[in-house]
């Protein structure tokens, strides 16, 4: 119930740049959320977000999530205590049945949010060898996300770092679109579906994440990208936006997510009078 900047950060972002859309962030320790003014208050415990009539603040009740999937039988059987990467397979199962149930954009709260999407039915891969999970959008009922719930269940490795996320996504559509060669240079379809080039979120792969937390003499203008992913799984030491510190993810935030921007600095600052009127009375 205490997400952190980056999580507040990339609700606002999305909340910016899809004003006509609703933002549904879902939390696993809200209970009673059941009527318009219940998401009201859920909202205004994060007042960065008060002021965002189209971000709804929503319980993740997995029973009725999962109800009537091919993921209700896994997750009936699953044993938590031994799975290796349990919050992260869970987390691979929410996000298919969330968008089997509303549709729309999925986004992970790594994700800030830069420009809007013109498709509906896309997915956004890593490399030219790798789909991603973290970004994909369909319309709701789609049987492409049975297909995948399915093969969650049917081929399920949960031992396996991303076997039941970006693996799984990889497997349904190698298999689905033989003849589609991703690319680096241009935007591929298979029928109706769009495979975005890398760049449009992952333009700082993986493997240089620490660049966003470092200054930049030529800020990038990330023109083509939709969005960014700041691969916070990689982020073992927690680094965090600073305020003053000039670095790439505080030019993202005074840009994208400005009200937590204002949060986060008041905050900093805050504690940094607090230390140096401690450290004077010494």
């Amino acid at each position: 119930m205490e997400p952190p900047s980056l999580v507040l950060c990339a609700i606002e972002s999305a909340a910016r740049v899809y004003p006509d859309r609703p933002v549904g962030f879902f939390m696993k320790g809200l209970h009673d959320i059941e009527t318009e003014e219940d998401m009201n208050r859920a909202r205004n415990l994060f007042p960065s977000l008060s002021s965002f009539d189209n971000v709804h603040i929503l319980p993740l009740r997995l029973e009725e999530l999962f109800n009537n999937t091919p993921l209700q039988s896994w997750y009936e059987k699953v044993d938590p205590q031994k799975e290796v990467y349990w919050i992260h397979v869970l987390s691979d199962a929410c996000r298919l049945a969330i968008i089997w149930t509303f549709g729309g954009i999925y986004m992970d709260t790594d994700v800030i949010s830069t420009q809007s999407i013109p498709l509906d039915h896309f997915f956004a891969p890593q490399s030219t060898s790798s789909f991603s999970n973290g970004v994909f959008g369909l319309p709701r009922i789609h049987s492409l996300v049975w297909e995948f719930m399915d093969n969650f269940v049917q081929n399920y490795r949960g031992e396996i770092w991303g076997h039941q996320g970006p693996q799984l996504i990889t497997r349904v559509l190698n298999n689905k679109c033989k003849s589609v060669t991703l690319s680096l240079k241009e935007d591929v379809t298979c029928g109706p579906l769009t495979f975005f080039v890398p760049d449009r979120f992952y333009p700082i792969p993986y493997t240089a994440w620490r660049t966003y937390f470092i200054q930049w003499d030529n800020l990038p203008s990330f023109n083509k990208s939709f969005g960014l992913h700041l691969w916070n799984f990689m982020n073992k030491n927690e680094k965090t936006m600073i305020p003053g510190s000039n670095t790439l993810v505080e030019h993202l935030y005074r840009n994208n997510c400005p009200s937590v921007y204002e949060a986060e600095r008041t905050k900093y600052y805050m504690v940094e009078n607090q230390i140096n009127k401690t450290n004077g009375d010494h």
